[in-house]
């Protein structure tokens, strides 16, 4: 089937979800919606966060996508049953991808989730760990300012993001886990840097390579693969023109990205 796979996400953080599509499953088409307009999601209430990915999710359905990654933790814990209950097409989030790797990851059963505001108060990795494993103990941990951060290309500057993660991630390192989640799709944008902070005796692992694969085996359940390959060309759209967002995917894609600015 040739229609694209919608892919959602608050911002850039959601193109470290539709790079690994892309990685795995070369043959498709990624239609991607960054609401760049109204980042961060994390300090908002559950209703505005239903909204706005809503609309995005409209705005995708509308372009024909076959169906939605909601390549947002924030989004996915709002939003995921409401809009799976309200449309027709398969529409999957991270968290539960993400839940599962933890579960394989972890020797000691003690977890640090990192994550927004909203997503650390939802507990839904707390709550999609202990359905598979109560055994394991989960830590959350909001960290405010890393999307912010990394929106702005902050990064960039080491010596800030040292300073950053120093502040941040105060004490998480006497909590005794030998696994950490980056529970936002823009953390892994620091991959290198947490895994720096922490050391090489505990594991960083981020849910967008289980999510791509959740979404081939949901393709391939609902017969929706591309079977031969697709000619279409990746479109991207955003809330509101950002420089700072054509100049991470352009280097996160390899390749020049001019999202399309539209208004949902």
């Amino acid at each position: 089937m040739n229609n694209a796979i919608g892919v959602f996400d608050s911002g850039v953080g959601g193109l470290t979800v539709a790079r690994e599509i892309m990685r795995q499953l070369p043959n498709e088409t990624i239609y991607y919606f960054g609401d760049v307009k109204n980042c961060p999601y994390g300090d908002k209430t559950k209703e505005e966060i239903i909204k706005y990915t809503d609309r995005a999710v409209k705005f995708l359905i509308d372009k024909g996508v076959k169906m939605i990654v909601l390549a947002c933790n924030t989004a996915t814990a709002a939003a995921l049953d409401y809009l799976q209950d309200k449309y027709d097409i398969p529409i999957i989030g991270v968290v539960q991808p993400g839940a599962r790797r933890a579960i394989q990851a972890t020797e000691n059963n003690k977890v640090l989730v990192l994550g927004t505001k909203f997503t650390a108060n939802s507990k839904v990795y707390d709550i999609e760990i202990e359905n598979i494993n109560s055994e394991i103990l989960v830590f959350d941990k909001a960290c405010p300012a890393f999307v912010p951060f990394i929106e702005s290309e902050g990064n960039l500057d080491k010596e800030a993001t040292k300073n950053i993660l120093k502040e941040s991630l105060n004490n998480t390192s006497n909590l005794g886990i030998d696994t950490v989640v980056l529970g936002c799709t823009h953390y892994p944008i620091l991959k290198k840097d947490i895994e720096e902070y922490y050391g090489s005796s505990i594991k960083v692992i981020s849910s967008g390579r289980e999510a791509a694969r959740e979404v081939s085996t949901v393709l391939g359940y609902a017969k929706l693969h591309q079977k031969k390959l697709n000619k279409k060309e990746h479109k991207f759209y955003i809330s509101e023109a950002s420089e700072n967002f054509n100049n991470i995917a352009s280097k996160w894609l390899n390749k020049e990205i001019t999202a399309e600015v539209v208004e949902i």
